[in-house]
């Protein structure tokens, strides 16, 4: 007991102390947690070898994390996956396996062992790929959405891979044996093989009885989803206790992935298939509260005991050629996804998220590597440096997605994303941006019978536009060759509805200054952003939240006891009264004063929320003294 709780200790200083380090750095927690490992591993030596076994408890993050997934996935949504699926990510794991493959027959090693390298190599890092798209707010871009049909793939194909690698080692045992690195025992099998006393229900069965077997439970799966989940639930909302959500959470989730080992199944498959069969249900959000906290604790300590595993010692004794290795991995992973990014039109930013995020080896391959030295497949001396390859490539994996953020932030830089459409249209009305607050206004323009040009540099958000019957151009506004193209000089109207404020107020000031007489009506983020687009020259400033925050205080005073009357009439007041203040506080802001410490704008701000409070109440006491 005192040991486990002295390794407890340890774990969890380590991700303490690490991770918020890492992520004020701007390295992200899986780095975090990587180097914490490496700390309490290799570099003070406080774990040892039990970091091999907690390493699979640990393992059980990445099962949770794909149940989640799983649960934000409706079946349909898969379906219309299928071709990302089939195509892009069967073809990364083809092509990636196939060039690891020569590379390795190129270091003198046989073809069978080469190709059980490639096999393990083209698999990616779900855990550490999924949980820094996560962090980032990239999974649902479009490159975040391309990286995840890979994973789902290589996820997948794990089963048919951990099927087919014994096959090799049945067709080369003379090669394995030439090379002296392995010694097997009279029934084929390595002497230390793994034991065959576990539970199973497709042991000794012929191929068709393991076929039906799988099916079965799979069929189970599904059906207990469709049919047991909403009782079950509402016996234990009848106990009132919270913590039996959880359990039967844990239940879910522990109990699925046991049965998908009975039949052989990737225990990750069978949650995310329950995850997805849960998608629609009422209790979807029920589940991802309980189960999230549990995710990441898992996932940190997964990483965490990899970075303890990793054999500095190796390293050290031949560091250059290593460190070589796992370069070369990433780039030959990463020209054959670009490759693929390019042939599937994966375009700018996505394209680079594509490649680099997907570069390294993952997880999965610790367990095809151990998988291969047991069947006989791979010697034991190259399943080592195998190891150590995919953990340096693992440890490198958040330094891509730093690489990823620096090219994404000069392309934006230089527009060099996408090419523009030629725009041979010019109306009245010119919308810079067209997310949600632009499409709102170009909705009721043209509903009203006025012409719009739009203009906006996501090709993903133009192409669901003119699947909706609306045309746009694509091309960044906040260029002024677009803009000119656009009809700057004789429109009447400019919309900015740009997310970015710095592109935004650029936007403004720019055509402020070509054309002084046009109106330009701007959409702000907050209050400063206000006072920005106000000194750029803008006319109309709309805050993006201050209409719908107004909108919600009114229907909160009603349901307060106001009348529909009284709960406008507050609101109409603090509106103009807001918008007075926001024109008389731009007047005092200053750009190069923090506003915290502008004197004179502070007292004004002070002062204008003291009207705003004697007005209110005078307003409110009206009906009363009446």
């Amino acid at each position: 007991m005192e040991s486990f709780l002295y390794q407890a200790s340890i774990y969890l200083a380590a991700a303490v102390l690490a991770v918020p380090i890492a992520a004020r750095l701007g390295l992200g927690s899986v780095l975090g947690y990587l180097a914490a490992g490496i700390l309490i591993g290799p570099v003070l030596g406080l774990v040892g070898a039990e970091t091999e076994d907690l390493q699979h408890f640990a393992e059980f993050g990445v099962v949770m994390m794909l149940f989640l997934i799983g649960l934000e996935l409706e079946p349909r949504a898969l379906w219309d996956m299928r071709h990302k699926l089939l195509g892009l990510g069967g073809l990364q794991i083809a092509l990636s396996t196939l060039a690891l493959m020569g590379v390795s027959m190129a270091y003198d090693q046989p073809w069978g062992v080469a190709l059980a390298i490639g096999l393990t190599l083209a698999l990616s890092s779900t855990a550490i790929v999924l949980q820094t798209l996560s962090e980032k707010g990239l999974m649902q871009t479009g490159g975040g959405r391309s990286v995840f049909s890979v994973l789902l793939t290589q996820d997948i194909a794990v089963i048919p891979i951990l099927a087919f690698l014994p096959l090799i080692a049945v067709t080369l045992p003379v090669q394995i044996m030439q090379n002296g690195a392995i010694e097997r025992t009279h029934d084929g099998h390595d002497g230390g093989g793994h034991g065959h006393g576990s539970l199973s229900l497709v042991e000794g069965l012929p191929a068709w009885g393991v076929t039906l077997v799988t099916i079965a439970a799979i069929i189970a799966v599904i059906l207990a989803g469709v049919f047991l989940t909403r009782p079950v639930f509402r016996f234990i909302h009848a106990a009132r206790l919270r913590e039996m959500y959880t359990a039967l959470a844990l239940l879910i989730v522990v109990s699925i992935s046991f049965l998908m080992m009975l039949v052989g199944l990737s225990p990750a498959l069978g949650a995310f298939l329950a995850g997805v069969v849960l998608a629609s249900s009422e209790f979807r959000h029920e589940l991802e509260t309980d189960l999230e906290p549990f995710k990441g604790l898992l996932l940190g300590l997964f990483f965490i005991t990899v970075g303890a595993g990793i054999n500095f010692a190796l390293l050290f004794a031949d560091w250059p050629a290593l460190i070589s290795m796992a370069l070369l991995v990433i780039l030959l992973k990463g020209i054959v996804l670009y490759c693929l990014a390019v042939a599937f039109k994966i375009r700018g930013r996505d394209r680079w998220l594509f490649t680099l995020g997907l570069a390294q080896a993952g997880e999965f391959g610790f367990v095809l590597a151990a998988f291969s030295v047991g069947q006989g497949v791979i010697p034991q001396d190259v399943a080592q440096t195998l190891l150590l390859v995919i953990a340096l490539t693992m440890l490198i994996t958040p330094l891509l997605f730093i690489l990823y953020e620096m090219i994404s932030r000069r392309m934006a830089e230089t527009h060099g994303d996408v090419e523009a459409d030629e725009i041979d249209e010019e109306g009245p009305v010119i919308i810079a941006g067209i997310g949600r607050f632009g499409q709102i206004v170009n909705r009721l323009l043209q509903g009203t019978g006025f012409k719009t040009v739009v203009l906006d540099h996501d090709i993903e958000t133009i192409a669901l536009m003119r699947r909706f019957g609306f045309k746009g151009f694509l091309g960044d506004p906040s260029r002024p060759d677009i803009l000119h193209a656009a009809g700057i000089d004789t429109a009447r109207i400019l919309v900015v509805a740009l997310d970015d404020p710095k592109a935004a107020t650029s936007l403004v000031a720019y055509a402020r200054k070509v054309r002084p007489d046009i109106h330009i009506i701007a959409r702000a983020y907050d209050r400063v952003h206000v006072y920005n687009l106000y000194q750029a020259g803008a006319d109309d400033i709309v805050r993006e939240m201050f209409d719908a925050s107004l909108r919600a205080g009114r229907y909160a005073l009603e349901n307060l006891g106001l009348s529909e009357y009284e709960a406008s009439e507050a609101e109409h007041l603090f509106y103009t009264h807001d918008r007075d203040a926001v024109r008389q506080l731009a007047e005092l802001w200053d750009p190069n004063i923090p506003t915290s410490k502008n004197d004179a704008y502070v007292a004004r701000a002070r002062e204008l929320e003291k009207d705003l409070e004697v007005s209110l109440s005078a307003r409110q006491d009206e009906p009363k003294r009446a």
